[in-house]
C-alpha cells in the first residue's frame, strides 16, 4: 500500500523518520521493478529489514538507464540532469509534483522562512538554457510567491541585477540570490558590491566556464565580492525531491525527512560509523514514488550534529548488483 505522502512532512524525531522509512520501503521494494530486481541480486529479504540503516540503497547510475518508478504510476513531470555532450543524464520520472512542491515550500520555510517576504533573485544561465531543471521549477515557484517586485531572473544581464540589488540594500528588503557559481564569479568580477545582508546561495557548477575551485577557496571569493559574512549553499540533484542547506562553512543541514549516512568506498554495502569520511547515500522521502533510498557518487563526512559536508565525487563505482542490472 503506497505511504501516506504528507505524513513524512510531520517527523519530528528518529523514531518516527524510521517508521516512515520502513514504510516507504516496502513499499517502493515491492512497486518499483528496478529496486526490487537489485534487492533480489543482493540477496536481501525485505522482512529482515528492522531500521532504516539496514536497507538497501539503489545506485544513482540507475537514474541513467532505467526508469525508477512505482508501477502503475505516470510521471506528469521529466526532471532531467545537466550533462555534457554524448553523455548519459539522469531522468527522475515524477508522479506527483505536488510532493515536490510541498518538500521544497517547507524546506525554505524551515531555513529561510516566507519567500512572500523576500526578494527571491536568480543568476542561473546554464540552468535557464535547457529543459527539466527541477532547480528553476522550485526556484520559479519561489519567485512566484514573492509579493516582491524586483523578484525575477536575470540570466547575463549584470547591469540590471546590480541596480536591483544596490536598490534592495537600500529600501533595507531581505534578499536572497540563487546562483550558479561560474555565474556569480562572473558577476562579482565585473560589479563587485557590499551588501551584508545578502543571502548568496551558491548551487554549484562551473559547468566547463571556469577552473575549479576548492570550497574555501570559492566562498573566500564570493564573500569579498558580495560583501558578505558567510556564502549559502544548496545541496539537491535531479535524483531527489528534497535540498539541504549550508548557511556557512559548507556544512548542510536535511530536512527532517531526508537524512545522510556514510558508506565504505571500498565495500559499498557497509555503512560507516563513528562520522567516518566515506560516500554519501541519502534517504529522500520526498522520493514516494521513485527511490527514496540512494548511493550517490559523492564523497562526504558526517559531522557529530548530523551536519555533512561534501569532499568531491568519484566515478564509475562498482556497486555488486550494479552492472548486472544495467546490462
Amino acid at each position: 500500500m503506497l505511504p501516506e505522502a504528507n505524513a513524512i512532512f510531520t517527523i519530528r524525531d528518529d523514531e518516527a523518520f524510521n517508521a516512515q522509512a520502513l514504510a516507504v520501503f516496502r513499499f517502493q521494494a515491492a512497486h518499483i521493478a528496478i529496486y526490487r530486481r537489485y534487492i533480489t541480486y543482493l540477496g536481501r529479504n525485505v522482512s529482515d529489514v528492522h531500521h532504516y540503516t539496514e536497507i538497501p540503497f539503489l545506485p544513482i547510475e540507475f537514474f541513467k538507464t532505467q526508469s525508477v518508478i512505482a508501477e502503475g504510476q505516470k510521471p506528469q513531470i521529466t526532471f532531467t540532469s545537466s550533462g555534457t555532450t554524448g553523455s548519459v543524464t539522469s531522468k527522475h520520472l515524477v508522479a506527483d509534483p505536488s510532493i515536490y512542491e510541498q518538500s521544497y515550500n517547507q524546506a525554505f520555510q524551515l531555513f529561510y522562512g516566507d519567500p512572500s517576504e523576500m526578494a527571491i533573485l536568480a543568476l542561473l544561465p546554464s540552468y535557464q538554457e535547457r529543459e527539466g531543471s527541477s532547480l528553476i521549477y522550485m526556484v520559479n515557484d519561489l519567485i512566484s510567491q514573492s509579493r516582491v517586485p524586483e523578484s525575477g531572473y536575470f540570466l547575463s544581464d549584470h547591469q540590471a541585477l546590480f541596480q536591483t540589488l544596490t536598490t534592495l540594500k537600500d529600501r533595507g528588503i531581505k534578499t536572497m540570490l540563487f546562483g550558479v557559481t561560474y555565474a556569480l564569479l562572473d558577476f562579482i568580477d565585473a560589479y563587485p558590491i557590499d551588501f551584508p545582508d545578502l543571502i548568496v546561495m551558491e548551487t554549484g557548477g562551473m559547468k566547463g566556464r571556469r577552473r575549479e575551485l576548492i570550497r574555501t577557496e570559492l566562498h573566500d571569493l564570493l564573500r569579498a565580492g558580495f560583501g558578505v559574512p558567510h556564502v549559502h549553499s544548496e545541496y539537491g540533484m535531479t535524483e531527489l525531491l528534497s535540498q539541504a542547506y549550508a548557511k556557512q562553512d559548507g556544512l548542510f543541514q536535511t530536512p527532517p525527512w531526508m537524512k545522510v549516512l556514510m558508506r565504505d568506498t571500498n565495500d559499498p554495502l557497509t555503512l560507516l560509523q563513528n562520522r567516518q569520511t566515506g560516500a554519501i547515500n541519502i534517504i529522500d522521502l520526498a522520493n514516494t514514488h521513485s527511490c527514496a533510498f540512494i548511493a550517490t557518487q559523492d564523497l562526504g563526512k558526517l559531522h557529530s550534529d548530523g551536519r555533512f559536508e561534501i569532499l568531491g565525487r568519484f566515478d564509475h563505482s562498482d556497486i555488486r548488483g550494479c552492472n548486472l542490472l544495467v546490462q
